[in-house]
């Protein structure tokens, strides 16, 4: 008896570690279904006269050839950068202020939590709501902006929105106080990682906040920076819902504030009939566009590191 249960093969134990592609399979389903789908869809119909409906006509490079001699989708490309070159400036100018302020052992300012939220709150504010917000503070009737104004003197209110040269300017301001304080967070983080004996040794030797910042902070925040600057680069190019609120699709006043992707819009959503086709070919040349420069900004910061 002792001998057949020698003899009896042990059983082999379950594997289970097939079970954790069950666990992971709603996210693929998901991110294949809205993510990677919709990226080759949209590729397949900028080669294609399509209307949103109905069979799909090839026409080969033609939209591609269209959006390159289309002279609006340039002067819209020409507004995003000149809205999102002003808001980079002035977003990274503050938030390298106030970095330098809380990072400097002389100041030595309390608080930096506290800071950090009330900074950065303005980012998860809804854009429909802050584009409400700043609509009614810069009215030209009756704006709490030019009620200001007027108790200083001026006399004639300002149409801050109505106008094409300070319009742009608007949204970009109002960009920069949107995005200053997620700016701000990273660049601190990058300082808190820095070994204090730097500055410390930098202090004793004699230097000033300016040259602790460009000889130390500012190289070893290179990495930080660059990460920056290209996610802002590529949310910055691809604007719509700030631009979109306060004005109206055709970028009003005077196409001004007109985006790439509300010229985008108008043609895949608004237009009647729709031209998705075109729409999606404007879509990969801005991809193409955002890819060239991220990269070429990408070798400049390594170039400037090594």
């Amino acid at each position: 008896m002792a001998e057949s249960k020698s003899m009896t093969k042990p059983k082999k134990k379950r594997n289970y570690n097939h079970m954790a592609y069950l666990f992971i399979l709603p996210f693929v389903a998901v991110f294949l279904i809205f993510s990677v789908y919709p990226v080759f869809r949209t590729l397949q119909l900028s080669f294609a006269s399509y209307k949103g409906f109905g069979d799909i006509d090839y026409i080969g490079l033609k939209n591609y050839i269209r959006v390159l001699q289309d002279k609006y989708f340039w002067i819209s490309l020409w507004n995003t950068v000149k809205i999102w070159g002003v808001n980079i400036v002035l977003q990274l100018g503050i938030a390298f202020l106030l970095t330098i302020a809380f990072s400097d052992i002389k100041f030595k300012i309390k608080g930096l939590g506290f800071f950090r939220a009330v900074y950065y709150l303005p980012n998860i504010i809804a854009a429909t709501s802050v584009s409400f917000l700043f609509k009614t503070l810069l009215d030209w009737r009756y704006g709490t902006f030019n009620q200001i104004l007027s108790n200083f003197g001026v006399s004639s209110p300002i149409d801050w929105l109505g106008l094409p040269s300070t319009a742009p300017l608007v949204i970009s301001v109002i960009q920069t106080w949107m995005w200053f304080g997620n700016s701000f967070i990273m660049l601190m983080a990058g300082v808190q990682g820095i070994n204090k004996d730097y500055f410390e040794a930098a202090s004793i030797d004699g230097a000033g906040r300016w040259k602790s910042f460009y000889y130390i902070t500012l190289p070893l925040l290179r990495p930080i920076l660059l990460y920056v600057t290209i996610t802002s680069l590529i949310g910055g190019l691809q604007m719509f819902d700030l631009p979109y609120l306060i004005g109206t699709v055709d970028g009003n006043p005077s196409g001004s504030t007109q985006t790439v992707i509300m010229y985008l819009y108008k043609f895949g959503f608004a237009t009647r009939p729709k031209q998705v086709g075109y729409a999606s070919a404007i879509a990969y040349v801005l991809f193409i566009l955002i890819l060239i420069v991220s990269v070429v900004q990408f070798k400049v910061m390594n170039k400037k590191e090594g």
